[in-house]
């Protein structure tokens, strides 16, 4: 075999090069885990006239884990408790696949406060600095 071609792109990348990462990534954890990915899924929020979707939650199967990759309520319907609605139905089909349990990413300035009131805890963090925003990684384990 040749020298492989390392390629910089700087701006954003194609999808077809996107796939191509994530195809070998996910060749390479099937064949080392001994587990295969299950299907992300999706809890959608519809606007009741256009059944347009306006918000909802997104999760990716994380190896024994549900990872909450996102989590987005419209500024208009935030405070009517649509987003403890959202991880409760997460939380279910979690159980339901027999994950140990949810985790997800949030920033300094996004819902700490509100995942922790729904049972999470801190589990990891980036600190934040100049040009930084802090993150913080949280988890929610399920009792057995």
């Amino acid at each position: 075999m040749t020298t492989p071609i390392i390629d910089i792109i700087l701006e954003d990348p194609s999808k077809d090069d996107l796939r191509a990462i994530v195809a070998t990534l996910d060749a390479y954890n099937d064949a080392h885990s001994g587990m295969l990915d299950q299907q992300g899924f999706a809890i959608l929020i519809r606007d009741p006239e256009t059944k347009a979707t306006i918000g909802g939650l997104y999760a990716t199967d994380g190896y024994g884990w549900a990872f909450i990759r996102y989590l987005a309520i419209p500024e208009s319907l935030r405070g009517q408790g649509l987003g403890q609605r959202l991880i409760a139905a997460a939380e279910k089909i979690a159980r339901d696949r027999d994950y140990i349990g949810l985790w997800l990413d949030t920033f300094e300035f996004q819902a700490r406060p509100f995942y922790e009131k729904l049972g999470f805890v801190v589990f990891g963090e980036l600190e934040g600095g100049p040009g930084a925003i802090p993150r913080y990684f949280l988890k929610k384990r399920f009792e057995n």
